[in-house]
């Protein structure tokens, strides 16, 4: 929240060096001034409440800032911006934050809807309120006291909230009109000011086209349908149109799936009698034009898991009408052998489902290849691997595995060597990234069988293609992958023999290394980068013991052959001193 708070702070000086930039009068960047309050405040990540809590912030400030009090704390007194009051810019911006609150109010609701109709009215009253607010900032901006440019911005913000009203209420003639002017003033403006200026005028003009081009279908303009198909290419229409967008393409194609009855595939004619089957199959040449004039990688993945998830639902309801069908035939005990209908219709779509995961993958593939080819800019960030190759060319041969067992194409040999085919050119493939990984961790013989792999696999493509041109027209280019394996053959040979030359030297390096300490060797010079290390080996520390001579021990032993005089004469005779001399002994008187 404080985070929150510094962020407002600093936006509203941005503001308020914005409002202050025109000469000629007052003046204020609506446009500008709202699509950066809206990128930093939520909606770059669609949190239209953190948005509105943001307006509310800002006018809490304003209204501080240019003492416009409502009342007091015990009573509210309304009122309004009036024209006498505009000596300063920040009074146009105090109602520009109204109409923004009460529009990402509605925006708020309007997600929430989805799961609360209710909520669909008071998402109305607060667009009718933002395009209340609207009015009231065009008719103060309609004083002398502002300028040109303010005056046009806010006619054409209104124009789009006016807009935003009538298309939430289906009025589609009356919101055409309005995002129409809405579009004429900003093209306008974009023509007339700085280059800066004129992109995020013209940003404004593409996110309001969508919405033309929908009312104009709703009017009934039946050309304005490509221009939307076309912008679902493209990407645009994001947000509020995208669901739209999605239920009108439906909407369409329904009607067209009435008059679809049969389809033909392997030489069967199959009536389609499910109607989720009908628009599905309906649509499924345009999806497939779309993804061939996709340009972008990541549209064309949208357009890709669209598809499959389309045709993932159609095959449920297929699935459900067979378990019906299985059910009636173990009624009337029915023993027929031959595939029916549901059944080989249900094989058709589960072949769909499956080459579209071929050719997604593949199309993932070519991409991480290009990547592959390209030198890593950045060493720290990871880049593409071969493992990641090896991965969806997994994923691309078990789908093939699955094809060959559809149920009612056991018996089709044209298909089944179809198929085999497309399984040897991905097995190659796969193989020639699986060698490629080998080489990475210097794996040479490893990698050249696998090399020597991949040459048998294209052979055997070369051979069994030749009965199968119009197959073969379709996989990758097996000419280009037998150069390729080729060169990678002789740079592998090539590095392979300096690897074993590098090997080779290694131990010459090694028998002249030993553990002989530095002071045992003063006299021979080597370069010994452990000298300089953490744990140089400079002496043994503590040294070893060594023999030293012991000190010499001396015994008397001419003592026990000297003769010594008699003593007889000095010594004491005992008993001639009597009672006295005992005495004398006992204390001492004697000595």
């Amino acid at each position: 929240m404080a985070a929150d708070k510094q962020s407002d702070a600093k936006m509203s000086l941005m503001d308020e060096n914005k409002e202050n930039s025109s000469d000629g009068g007052l003046g204020l960047e609506i446009l500008q001034i709202i699509k950066d309050s809206q990128q930093q405040h939520g909606l770059r990540h669609g949190d239209y409440q953190r948005y509105r809590g943001y307006c509310s912030r800002r006018l809490r400030r304003l209204r501080k800032t240019l003492g416009f009090k409502m009342g007091n704390r015990h009573k509210f007194t309304g009122k309004k911006v009036t024209v006498e009051m505009l000596s300063d810019n920040r009074y146009l911006l105090l109602v520009l934050m109204e109409a923004e609150r009460a529009w990402s109010y509605a925006m708020q609701l309007k997600q929430e809807a989805n799961t609360e109709p209710r909520k669909r009215f008071h998402l109305l009253a607060r667009l009718r309120k933002a395009a209340k607010h609207g009015v009231r900032l065009e008719k103060l901006c309609d004083s002398p006291r502002v300028d040109a440019k303010t005056k046009l911005e806010a006619q054409a913000y209104t124009a789009y909230l006016s807009g935003m009203v009538e298309f939430e209420l289906q009025e589609w003639k009356l919101a055409m009109e309005a995002f129409n002017k809405c579009k004429t003033i900003y093209e306008k403006l974009a023509s007339a000011f700085t280059e800066e200026l004129a992109v995020l005028y013209h940003q404004r003009v593409e996110e309001i086209s969508p919405n033309i081009r929908y009312c104009a279908y709703n009017i009934g303009d039946q050309n304005a349908i490509n221009d939307l198909m076309q912008m679902r290419l493209t990407g645009g229409g994001g947000g509020m149109m995208a669901e739209k967008l999605e239920a009108l393409i439906t909407q369409t194609r329904a009607k067209q799936a009435a008059t679809m009855s049969e389809v033909e595939w392997r030489g069967r004619t199959v009536p389609v009698k499910i109607d989720k089957a009908r628009i599905f199959l309906l649509g499924l040449a345009d999806n497939e034009a779309a993804i061939a004039q996709a340009t972008n990688e990541e549209t064309k993945e949208h357009l890709y898991e669209t598809m499959l998830a389309e045709c993932r639902d159609t095959i449920q309801a297929v699935r459900e009408e067979l378990k019906a069908e299985a059910k009636q035939r173990e009624r009337g005990s029915d023993a027929d052998s031959k595939v029916s209908n549901l059944q080989f219709l249900h094989s058709y779509l589960t072949y769909i489902k499956l080459c579209t995961v071929v050719k997604r993958n593949e199309s993932m593939a070519h991409t991480l290849q290009a990547k592959l080819k390209e030198p890593q800019a950045d060493e720290d960030k990871r880049g593409p691997r071969p493992q990641d190759l090896i991965r969806l060319y997994d994923i691309i041969l078990q789908s093939l595995t699955e094809l060959s067992t559809l149920q009612g194409l056991e018996e089709d040999h044209t298909f089944q060597k179809e198929v085999a085919l497309k399984m040897l050119v991905y097995k190659a493939y796969r193989c020639f990234f699986i060698a490629q990984s080998y080489v990475l961790v210097k794996k040479w013989s490893e990698a050249l069988v696998l090399y020597e792999r991949v040459l048998k696999y294209a052979r055997e493509v070369q051979s069994k293609a030749k009965s199968l041109n119009n197959t073969h027209k379709d996989l990758p280019d097996v000419l280009e992958l037998i150069a390729e394996v080729n060169a990678e053959k002789y740079s592998l040979q090539a590095a392979a023999i300096l690897d074993t030359d590098e090997t080779a030297e290694a131990p010459s390096q090694q028998q002249v290394k030993d553990n002989t300490r530095l002071c045992d060797r003063l006299e021979t010079f080597r370069l010994d980068p452990a000298l300089v290390g953490k744990q140089p080996n400079l002496v043994q520390f503590p040294p070893d013991f060594q023999p030293i001579p012991c000190k010499p021990l001396f015994f008397d032993l001419a003592l026990n052959h000297v003769a010594f005089p008699p003593l007889d004469d000095k010594v004491e005779q005992k008993g001639k001193g009597g009672l006295t001399g005992y005495i004398k002994g006992i204390f001492g008187f004697g000595s």
